[in-house]
């Protein structure tokens, strides 16, 4: 899974479909994410000592993450995402659409540093 905490995504499927937001959390285990403002449920709390009114709580619920999309900063549209190795060795993550970096994935290794002839 590609997307991070702080990555801006728009939500592909679902009541809140076309949504763009940020994650606000990414369980990696079971593939899920916390969109802000998206997926939001009502959690009914009964009347306590540290809350004597109770009520209501309004918080956002996991989605999968297959159901979201990041967003290209460049272009501001959503794309799908790959992985290349650069000529220095290190990784990348690039947008599929515009082909611009996104993020580096890991730091330079001589290993996958393109061969010059």
């Amino acid at each position: 899974m590609h997307i991070r905490k702080d990555d801006m995504v728009m939500v592909l499927a679902g009541d809140d479909k076309g949504t763009r937001a940020k994650v606000l959390r990414v369980n990696r285990a079971e593939g899920k994410v916390v969109v802000e403002g998206v997926n939001r449920v009502y959690k009914h709390l009964k009347p306590s000592r540290k809350n004597a009114q109770g009520g209501r709580l309004s918080k956002e619920m996991a989605i999968d993450a297959s159901n979201v999309m990041l967003i290209d900063p460049s272009t501001g549209t959503p794309t799908r995402v790959g992985v290349r190795y650069t000529t220095d060795g290190s990784k990348e993550l690039f947008a599929k659409k515009s082909g611009k970096t996104l993020r580096k994935l890991t730091k330079a290794n001589p290993k996958y540093a393109a061969v010059k002839s």
